[in-house]
């Protein structure tokens, strides 16, 4: 199905351009990418797994749909997952979770739901094949895959692969076209935008992977003339919401609205359950009643306010003082108001007292910011006791190659730290 799509792709535009790969810094037609992707030598075995950034990664995607084999994409360094046996008849692609919430685990889908996933993508975002998409966030991630590879294979939008997200690199992407479109993650943006690399042309900016601070969405406005669209999706489903609005948001909760043809709804534990057809056909080798069926239910607390989907972190997040529950992502929005800092992340650590957590916040702020000065700035915006007690200093707060902060991670670092 999916290489037959990509034909019909070739067939109606033969001679139109496809993809720029900034690396070899050539430029492939249509119908040169099918002619190379012809010439792909058939690999044994029923798995195919892939890596790269190049136009050498488009071309092992379209090899294993040629020879119906079952993709399953992975980062650099990514040790191949023993897999005996595909998961099941229609099973063409396995995806790896980010593993923000606990251990990584393989995702599989047929053809039927990543095609969902793209159609999706392209009439909600209102992707076009003249204009090209710029790709700096990883392919082999499953944000990356559904608003790049997917759109180009299926839809015929063009690509323009960066041979890097630093910011020169990502520059002369951008200058291959007159016009173009860029999704990638918050701390890439920020980089962008401090390297003065952004520019007009950019005619739509996509952010996903972590929430988009509302000072930088305002920045770039101001700045660049250009709206960051906020999108917030997950492997498990693919695109799930997305904030059509051409100004900057006022409220940094506010994910956007359903995703055409992805109805939501808020179960009984605050949390958001996804019904459509892109929902993946279940976990593997070890199946979960939260993905199945074409429903998936995540750990993400959210609320629909007229339409509109509106975030509260996560469930598997927050933070027990005394009983009550704080949501992290709400100290680190008020942290982040605050002109002297930079980034924060916000999480618990266990108490002396049972059953109760020590609220600790992890910042990058200025040397003239005062943890004093920072613990008034928030009693007078919060409740006493959503202040956090513990304060830590750090350089930058880095993130995976997939644009995501685990704050599981951050709290590890920290309580390593305190032993040592």
């Amino acid at each position: 199905m999916l290489y037959k799509r990509w034909l019909d792709v070739v067939r109606a535009h033969p001679d139109r351009f496809a993809l720029w790969d900034g690396v070899a810094g050539r430029r492939y037609t249509f119908n040169e990418l099918a002619q190379r992707a012809g010439d792909q030598p058939t690999a044994d075995g029923p798995i195919r797994f892939v890596r790269g950034t190049g136009a050498g990664f488009i071309l092992s995607v379209l090899a294993a749909w040629r020879d119906r084999q079952m993709l399953v994409p992975l980062e650099g360094g990514q040790p191949e997952p023993a897999i005996s046996t595909p998961p099941g008849v229609g099973i063409v692609h396995l995806k790896t979770t980010s593993a923000t919430a606990g251990a990584a685990r393989m995702i599989a889908f047929t053809a039927g739901q990543l095609a969902a996933d793209c159609e999706n993508v392209v009439t909600t975002m209102g992707l076009d094949p003249a204009l090209p998409n710029v790709g700096a966030i990883s392919l082999t991630h499953s944000y990356g895959f559904s608003n790049l590879v997917l759109p180009l294979l299926l839809k015929g939008v063009p690509l323009l692969l960066a041979d890097s997200a630093l910011p020169e690199s990502v520059r002369v992407a951008i200058d291959q076209a007159e016009a173009v479109a860029v999704p990638s993650v918050p701390a890439l943006w920020r980089a962008w935008h401090d390297a003065g690399i952004l520019s007009r042309r950019i005619r739509l900016g996509i952010s996903a992977g972590a929430p988009l601070p509302l000072a930088l969405e305002q920045e770039v406005f101001e700045a660049a003339g250009i709206k960051i669209h906020n999108f917030y999706g997950s492997s498990e489903c693919g695109g799930i919401a997305y904030d059509d609005t051409l100004v900057p948001r006022r409220e940094p909760a506010q994910a956007g609205r359903p995703m055409r043809n992805v109805a939501l709804e808020i179960n009984e534990a605050g949390c958001v359950v996804v019904r459509s057809q892109a929902v993946g056909q279940g976990y593997w080798p070890e199946p979960d009643p939260v993905l199945a069926n074409g429903v998936f239910q995540s750990g993400d607390l959210g609320e629909l306010i007229d339409g509109a989907l509106h975030l509260r972190g996560r469930a598997s997040d927050c933070i027990n003082v005394a009983g009550r529950k704080v949501n992290p992502e709400d100290v680190e929005r008020v942290l982040c108001s605050h002109p002297g800092i930079r980034d924060c992340v916000v999480f618990g650590v266990p108490s002396d007292t049972p059953r109760n957590e020590t609220i600790v916040a992890c910042l990058v702020a200025g040397v003239e910011v005062s943890t004093r000065a920072l613990s008034d700035f928030l009693q007078t915006r919060l409740p006493a006791w959503q202040v956090p007690r513990d304060w830590w200093r750090v350089e930058v707060l880095d993130t995976s190659p997939r644009g995501k902060r685990s704050r599981a991670d951050w709290r590890q670092r920290y309580l390593q730290g305190r032993q040592g």
